[in-house]
């Protein structure tokens, strides 16, 4: 099969409308520490803060913000919280992946009836600056799409929330928007995830590539991606293939100890400034080889000509 891209039918509404992502909530160790770390080096403006100064006793978050990126970085505060529990199995990473609606109980009673299971209740978040609606879905594995509704609310974040009073100027890198999170899920489930997205939330198929596809010599994964109405938030879903060794999707849920989201890409106009800024503040970047990308510029080539008759072409190097 390698690649193929499934063209869904026209639909004239959208049947579960999303505005965009809202923000991703990592459960981490040290928030407080991370949280300067995203600020100094990834270029993260610290936006507000929940915590025991606020009334939270369980729990202490850091709101950061840079373009349309939104991301909570939450820790624990007591040692049997769920939080806590969460860090212990799976180290830092991501619990919610909030998704921004319209109206948060119509979308949360809608994705129940077609199948979803519920993460927690509605329940409506009032203060000084109004009222954030807010309910959770269950997806793959723990993690959960929390259904926010803000259009009655004028504060930094929602309500639990106050700005944060630290000082310290932050200098953005150039990320714009989240352009897609990546969820690995254990062999065969796949599929099964994929129909859960276009039964429950409207999404269809954009693309697949199966093990022929995205392998190597050891490695291999087979891949879909699924996208909502508007085609703002996109979602690829990877399981492992079988390969001489273990495929990173493989060694992703050893260690993460089940399905998880694996990686958030965010967009930039200038991957290259983007990239030179993230450097400068300390930022390591994984080094391709040069034999690698010479191969892929001939095979890009090769594509746009036809057949390649340069024998050189059939017999690239191996790096390393």
């Amino acid at each position: 099969m390698g690649t193929a891209t499934l063209t869904a039918p026209e639909q004239v509404t959208d049947t579960f409308p999303i505005n965009g992502t809202d923000f991703v909530e990592f459960y981490v160790g040290n928030a407080k520490q991370a949280a300067q770390f995203y600020r100094n080096v990834f270029g993260y403006k610290i936006l507000a803060y929940r915590g025991p100064e606020t009334g939270t006793r369980d729990r202490a978050s850091y709101v950061l913000e840079q373009g349309k990126v939104r991301i909570i970085l939450t820790t624990a505060l007591r040692p049997d919280s769920e939080i806590a529990t969460h860090v212990h199995k799976h180290g830092d990473g991501v619990k919610d992946i909030a998704l921004w609606v319209d109206d948060a109980k119509k979308a949360f009673r809608l994705a129940v009836e077609r199948g979803a299971k519920p993460a927690y209740e509605p329940k409506s978040l009032v203060d000084e600056h109004g009222e954030v609606v807010i309910a959770g879905i269950r997806t793959y594995g723990e993690t959960i799409h929390s259904l926010v509704e803000r259009k009655n609310y004028k504060g930094p974040f929602m309500p639990g929330f106050v700005p944060f009073a630290g000082r310290g100027e932050s200098k953005g890198v150039g990320l714009k928007y989240i352009d897609h999170c990546v969820g690995n899920v254990e062999l065969g489930a796949m599929n099964k995830w994929v129909k859960y997205y276009a039964d429950v939330l409207g999404f269809s198929q954009l693309i697949s590539f199966d093990d022929k596809a995205i392998s190597t010599e050891y490695s291999a994964l087979m891949s879909k991606v699924v996208a909502n109405g508007n085609g703002r938030i996109k979602f690829p879903l990877n399981e492992p293939a079988k390969g001489k060794k273990k495929s990173q999707i493989d060694e992703y849920l050893e260690f993460y100890q089940g399905p998880g989201c694996q990686h958030i890409a965010i967009a930039t106009d200038d991957i290259i400034d983007t990239v030179t800024k993230l450097r400068d503040n300390g930022v390591e970047f994984l080094r391709v080889p040069g034999t690698l990308l010479r191969h892929r510029h001939r095979a890009r080539r090769q594509d746009r000509r036809g057949p390649c008759t340069d024998s050189r072409s059939r017999h690239p190097r191996r790096s390393g």
